[in-house]
């Protein structure tokens, strides 16, 4: 069986900052739910290392054309990325219930 290529994933800060503020609202309810949402999103970072262009394209009017990908988690975030050679760069982390509407415009 051929081996898969494997990218190396790397998350910014200001999607790891983005990721902590939306544990630490979810924990002021739930601080099961704060740790769900973070081990969510650890399970989806790394299977970028395989495969990451499975995910669609982001599109939007201000969005480059063909740079972002998004892969949805925990049911209601979006974690975005893009692809570089073999790293994927992880840019941003969102909640989906949210008005982002000035991202994608």
């Amino acid at each position: 069986m051929e081996q898969q290529n494997k990218y190396r994933v790397v998350v910014s800060d200001r999607a790891a900052q983005m990721l902590t503020s939306h544990a630490a609202f979810l924990a002021r309810v739930s601080v099961a739910a704060a740790e769900r949402l973070t081990a969510e999103f650890e399970n989806a970072a790394n299977s970028l290392e395989v495969m990451p262009q499975r995910c669609p394209w982001l599109i939007g009017e201000y969005i480059p054309r063909h740079t972002y990908r998004f892969l949805l988690f925990e049911k209601r975030y979006m974690l975005i990325f893009q692809i570089v050679d073999d790293t994927v760069f992880v840019d941003a982390v969102l909640d989906c219930r949210q008005d982002y509407g000035w991202l994608i415009r």
